[in-house]
């Protein structure tokens, strides 16, 4: 049985609803321990993501943004000291960010404060794979 559609606009509003209030804790939290670490969020978030060599193309899209945007951060980081641009080991028109030693660290570190009273906390780790599964399969149909 379907739903008419008034039934079902107001579902899916609420349920985009409850998306983006999910989405917004997870960038509070993720500001919130930035600071403590003196990152901006963007910086903190570009850490976050760098699980190990990649291009500038494939951080932007981790990031969900623009590659001129990634620039940006990954110019501070560089200037930080926590990322190095070196040449791709296969693509020679391509640079490759990796992570410097104090970069992993204070990766590290952030990773272990976002882990501390994540949103996600209160899901039992299959209740987290549940929610990826149903969001990945939501974000696939469209």
């Amino acid at each position: 049985m379907t739903m008419s559609p008034e039934p079902q606009a107001i579902a899916e509003r609420q349920l985009c609803g409850l998306v983006n209030g999910l989405a917004q804790q997870i960038t509070d939290h993720l500001r919130e321990r930035a600071v403590t670490l003196g990152l901006t969020a963007a910086q903190a978030t570009a850490l976050r993501e760098m699980a190990g060599p990649m291009t500038m193309r494939e951080l932007a899209e981790r990031m969900s943004c623009e590659p001129s945007n990634a620039t940006f951060v990954v110019d501070k980081l560089e200037k930080q000291g926590l990322i190095e641009r070196r040449a791709h080991p296969t693509d020679r028109r391509a640079k490759q960010l990796v992570l410097t030693a104090e970069g992993d660290a204070l990766r590290e570190r952030l990773l272990q404060l976002l882990a501390r009273d994540s949103p996600l906390a209160g899901l039992t780790p299959e209740q987290q794979r549940v929610l990826q599964d149903l969001l990945e399969q939501a974000i696939t149909r469209s």
